[in-house]
């Protein structure tokens, strides 16, 4: 089975702007931006208000690992996991090196990098799973972690 993601990312220099260009070819509901910080780093992001799957938008500062100076871009597809140290062992053991890791930042994910899509993984601990829900879409569905439906590697 299909690995089930939940959101898609893209890393923006201006989130107004980026909101109001989905509100307006595809007609997104936005939740309000918000602020947050990770380590040394404060960035702004926002989530549409329906998904799965959901926009996400962050703009965030110079060096960062959502450094929006370089350009609008597709960062991350995000998945639900059931343990993200076991998915980051597996995803590292496929050849999809952690290029960002949360956890020793109270923050439970990591980031591959797939260069053949030019994007990254995230994989995201379904613990955190009813704060998404409460702060983005209030009364949303849950979601199953990807890694309930994965077969190992090889299967398919």
């Amino acid at each position: 089975m299909t690995a089930i993601f939940y959101h898609i990312c893209f890393v923006v220099p201006s989130i107004e702007i980026a909101m109001d260009d989905l509100t307006r070819s595809v007609g997104v509901e936005w939740g309000p931006a918000k602020a947050d910080s990770v380590g040394p780093w404060e960035y702004r992001m926002a989530f549409s208000r329906t998904g799965p799957p959901y926009f996400e938008l962050i703009e965030g500062p110079k060096d960062s690992p959502w450094d929006s100076t370089l350009g609008a871009r597709c960062d991350h597809i995000g998945f639900w996991t059931r343990s993200v140290e076991e998915s980051a062992e597996r995803l590292v053991g496929e050849r999809f090196p952690v290029e960002f890791n949360g956890c020793p930042l109270g923050r439970p994910y990591t980031y591959h990098r797939v260069k053949s899509l030019g994007v990254r993984l995230e994989m995201m601990d379904v613990s955190r799973q009813e704060m998404f829900l409460d702060a983005w879409n209030p009364g949303g569905a849950a979601m199953l972690p990807f890694d309930t439906h994965m077969r190992p590697s090889g299967n398919s």
